[in-house]
């Protein structure tokens, strides 16, 4: 089959692929249950009837659970229909990718969520107001939105078209399904509902992959014969250390750009910050760190397995109906339908495994996009809205998100492979939100000017880059079309898009000038747009009176020049610091004098009463700035 496709997603799927009764039932049974967690969450214990436990599940989570959200989060339809779809088409050399968990996780259970947890946050982007202004919050928050809601597209209309292709479903009666499904628990449940299905969901998705790999591993004769079938086709890649960051796929790009990506999603974003904050403990939070790595691991193997066995298949079967995939995206489900019809029940748990990762990716959004609305945009234009209001307005936020996402999933039939077009995305915006908040944990001089200064530069280079790289694709795009001398169906228009982005990656070698520099490795993106946050960040901030250090709460900085310097003698060392006070281990739970007042769930100068006051003064340090900005409370908890 040509990687392309030839026709329209709306082509008449194969009689023989259809639901058995028990597949129906397996599906319906998914949805049903996502459903019935929120319900008995939303009656239950406190019925979410304060924001804290609508958006933080109380901080009351344990880590395997909050590990098992962490994972399904962005993993979801994703990992399940593109990265077989990588293989099939590139070969193993995605699966390097592994490579970059080791660090893209540390870094954040020993720097990110030590600091964000000991501050008592919320919302992410409260602690770019505690490092640097209001104003750099807010630009964060808006950064953070538009990027989720357009992944939110991805993840909802990818699935969907690969379902409505092979099974005849209507495309926007199934995007309305999920949507709404998905939108009810998430309002109904709070963040503990969102962080139970995902478990459940997660634990669906191994067992309808594992299904399609045992089944169809038997079709071909042995994993023995899928990896010497792979191996002849020249699919079982080496390790390429061409350091050409215009090469799509190397070791360089995958190992280090990856780890660039694996901080951007695990360590600054919201989604997952979120959930580290609901952990019970600060142990629990890095433990639940910890747990993904091997959950990763394994997720990454499944994927590539799946991949494997469905190209060996066909190179041993014919595809019976090429003309029903539109995109190499679909070609996952189509295999799936072919290999499991003889196993009624199979088809409807894979089905139930790819839309329980699409459900469980867009619940975690609606749910982070909710609290940092509230957060960031709302709460501090109104800092005496009573609880039960604030929490009704939380669930009104996560409902308004849900009926967005719908109308998001058009646009997302011209982002090309749902696997690279959901890094790309995280490239493009999350690369720019790593940066800012580098410069805030590693340079503890840097201002606020520099902050939005390198954000502004890191997202304008970002969308030259990605839009440029686009627009510079659609002549190649339209090619096939200009030929014929009738107008091409929609559905061939944007087929035609969306494999020339995806396959264009390969002829960059005969590129140059500007349409060279657009052929850059999207793994690239995250690393390049966070680095030029950094750069252009301190170059202002230098040039307009760098911040004093006596000015920065230690809590809010981790000095890593000193810890990398270790062997240089002690007052070289505390020129590294910057002037930024010591944070002595014994100091850290004494009780100081309370400056200002921080709400329970994490509002800055929230107004906290009575007894609730009482506790956050008995357990909370808090810190002032000398020139008279804001000043605000953490809550220390050591291991």
């Amino acid at each position: 089959m040509d990687d392309s496709g030839c026709c329209s997603s709306t082509a008449a799927p194969d009689p023989s692929m259809r639901f058995s009764t028990v597949d129906y039932i397996i599906f319906a049974l998914l949805l049903v249950l996502s459903s019935a967690i929120g319900l008995y969450y939303a009656l239950s214990g406190g019925r979410q009837r304060t924001t804290q436990e609508f958006l933080l599940a109380n901080r009351s989570m344990g880590f395997l659970p909050v590990a098992l959200s962490l994972l399904a989060t962005f993993q979801s339809a994703v990992a399940i229909l593109g990265v077989p779809s990588e293989m099939y088409r590139f070969g193993t050399e995605y699966w390097f990718l592994g490579c970059s968990y080791i660090i893209g996780l540390l870094i954040p259970a020993y720097i990110f969520i030590p600091i964000f947890y000991r501050l008592r946050l919320t919302s992410t982007y409260e602690y770019l107001e505690l490092r640097f202004s209001k104003s750099v919050r807010i630009c964060g928050t808006v950064t953070f939105i538009f990027q989720m809601v357009i992944y939110m597209g991805v993840v909802l209309y990818a699935p969907a078209l690969a379902f409505n292709a092979v099974t005849g479903f209507s495309l926007w009666g199934t995007v309305l399904t999920m949507g709404l499904v998905c939108t009810l628990y998430t309002t109904l449940g709070g963040l503990k509902a969102v962080i139970w299905t995902d478990v459940i969901q997660t634990m669906v998705m191994f067992a309808g992959q594992l299904a399609v790999i045992i089944v169809g591993t038997m079709k071909v004769g042995g994993m023995g014969e899928v990896w010497r079938v792979a191996q002849e086709n020249n699919k079982i890649s080496g390790i390429n250390f061409n350091p050409d960051p215009f090469t799509r796929h190397s070791i360089w790009s995958l190992g280090i750009g990856g780890v660039f990506l694996m901080l951007s999603l695990y360590g600054v974003n919201q989604a997952q910050v979120q959930r580290y904050l609901s952990s019970r403990t600060e142990k629990a939070a890095i433990w639940s760190c910890y747990a993904v790595f091997p959950c990763q691991q394994l997720v990454l193997a499944l994927g590539c397995l799946t991949g494997l066995v469905m190209f060996a298949y066909y190179q041993m079967n014919e595809i019976r109906n090429p003309e029903i995939i539109s995109v190499p995206d679909q070609l996952v489900l189509y295999f799936v339908m072919d290999i499991l019809q003889d196993f009624p029940g199979l088809p409807g748990l894979f089905v139930a495994c790819l839309f329980s990762g699409a459900l469980s990716t867009i619940s975690s959004a609606f749910n982070s996009l909710a609290t940092v609305t509230m957060e960031d945009l709302i709460k501090p234009h109104f800092p005496n809205l009573p609880e039960s209001r604030a929490t009704l307005l939380c669930k009104a936020l996560a409902l308004g998100y849900g009926l967005l996402c719908l109308g998001m999933t058009y646009l997302s039939s011209l982002m090309g492979s749902v696997l690279q077009a959901a890094l790309s995305i995280f490239g493009i915006v999350g690369g720019p939100l790593l940066g800012l908040f580098s410069l805030g944990f590693f340079f503890p001089f840097t201002n606020s000017i520099g902050a939005i200064s390198g954000l502004v530069a890191g997202l304008v280079m970002a969308f030259w880059i990605g839009i440029g790289s686009f627009v510079s694709r659609m002549p190649a795009a339209f090619s096939p079309l200009l030929n014929v001398t009738s107008a091409p169906e929609v559905g061939n228009l944007t087929t035609a898009i969306m494999t020339t982005v995806l396959t264009s990656g390969a002829a960059a070698k005969s590129l140059t000038g500007l349409q060279r520099f657009y052929s850059l490795s999207y793994m690239w993106y995250s690393a390049h747009n966070s680095t030029t946050v950094v750069i252009v960040g301190i170059i202002v901030s230098l040039l307009t009176g760098p911040l004093k250090g006596k000015d920065v709460d230690p809590r809010t900085v981790y000095l890593v020049l000193p810890k990398l310097l270790f062997f240089l003698p002690e007052r070289y060392k505390e020129r590294l610091r910057f002037g930024v006070a010591h944070l002595e281990e014994d100091e850290q739970n004494l009780p100081k004098p309370v400056e200002a007042d921080k709400s329970y769930n994490g509002f800055l100068n929230g107004g906290v009463k009575g007894t609730q006051k009482e506790e956050m003064e008995e357990c909370c340090a808090g810190f002032s700035r000398s020139d008279g900005r804001h000043s605000y409370v953490v809550h220390e908890t050591s291991l």
